[in-house]
C-alpha cells in the first residue's frame, strides 16, 4: 500500500480544557471516498480545520503528503468547499468565471492579470463540474446546486489532490443533490481525485464512499459502508450518543 494523503496520529486538540478531539488516528489513502459522520460538536469541523493548517496541532502528529504539517507548503494539493449554497449572498456582483479564478489567487496574486494558461484552466476546472453554458452568469442568479457545482469549480482549478468537503449539500434540494454526489464520485473515480466528505446523511454516504469514518471527540469506527450499514442501532446510538435511526436510500 502507498503512503497515505493524511496521516494524524494520536491527535488530541482542546477548547478551554474541553476535549474536541481525543488520541485520533486516522489515515486517507490515495483516491478513497471519506464520508466523515457524527453528531454535531463531534469535532468533525476541528478536524477540517487541522487538516488545513488554519487550527495549530496541539498534540500528536500530522503529516500530509508524506510531510509533517508543520513543514508542509503545497496548501494548492489541498482544494476546500464549504456550506456556500446554504449562506452565500445571492447579491455578490460576480460571473461564475470570476469566482473560479479566485482559485488561482494563491498561485497568481491579488490585482494580477491571468494569463491565457490561467484562463484555460478556469474553463476546464468549470467543464469538469459542468457549468461551462453558465461561465458568464452571474453567481446569484444559479441554484443552490448550481452554486456548489462552481465553488467545487473553484476548488478544482489549482489542481487538488485532496477534495474537503463541508457539509455542501446544505439547502441544496433533493434533486440537485443527486447529480453533486454523482459529480462527486465522477471526480473520484474518473478525476482520481480523494474526497473527504463530512455529511449528516449516512444513508446516502454508504452508497457512494469507499469508507466511513464516525467521529464523536473519539474515533468511534473507520471501514468500509458494508460494514458501517451492519452495525446495530445501539452501538450507532453509543456512538452518537443519543438515540439514532439511519434512513437508508434505494438507488
Amino acid at each position: 500500500m502507498s503512503n497515505p494523503i493524511v496521516e494524524m496520529k494520536d491527535v488530541s486538540y482542546t477548547y478551554e480544557n474541553k476535549h474536541a478531539l481525543d488520541h485520533i488516528n486516522f489515515t486517507i489513502q490515495k483516491q478513497a471516498f471519506i464520508g466523515l459522520v457524527g453528531p454535531n460538536g463531534g469535532g468533525k469541523t476541528t478536524l477540517i480545520k487541522l487538516l488545513l493548517g488554519i487550527n495549530k496541532l496541539q498534540s500528536g502528529s500530522i503529516h500530509l503528503f508524506g510531510e509533517p504539517i508543520h513543514k508542509f507548503k503545497q496548501w494548492n494539493k489541498i482544494g476546500f468547499v464549504s456550506q456556500k449554497a446554504n449562506a452565500f449572498n445571492r447579491g455578490f456582483p460576480a460571473t461564475v468565471q470570476e469566482v473560479v479564478s479566485m482559485g488561482l489567487t494563491p498561485k497568481v496574486g491579488y490585482l494580477k492579470f491571468f494569463t491565457k494558461a490561467h484562463k484555460q484552466k478556469i474553463e476546464e476546472a468549470v467543464e469538469q463540474v459542468g457549468m461551462s453554458e453558465y461561465l458568464h452568469e452571474n453567481i446569484g442568479d444559479l441554484s443552490g446546486g448550481q452554486q456548489q457545482r462552481v465553488f467545487i469549480a473553484r476548488a478544482l482549478v489549482s489542481n487538488p489532490a485532496l477534495l474537503i468537503l463541508d457539509e455542501p449539500t446544505v439547502g441544496v434540494d433533493a434533486e440537485n443533490v443527486k447529480k453533486f454526489y454523482d459529480l462527486l464520485h465522477h471526480l473520484n473515480e474518473k478525476q482520481q481525485i480523494t474526497l473527504l466528505l463530512v455529511t449528516h446523511d449516512i444513508g446516502t454516504m454508504t452508497h457512494h464512499a469507499t469508507d466511513i469514518v464516525c467521529l464523536n471527540k473519539a474515533l468511534h469506527f473507520h471501514g468500509n459502508p458494508t460494514e458501517f450499514t451492519r452495525l446495530s442501532e445501539h452501538d450507532l446510538s453509543h456512538f452518537y450518543g443519543h438515540p439514532l435511526n439511519v434512513v437508508t436510500h434505494n438507488h
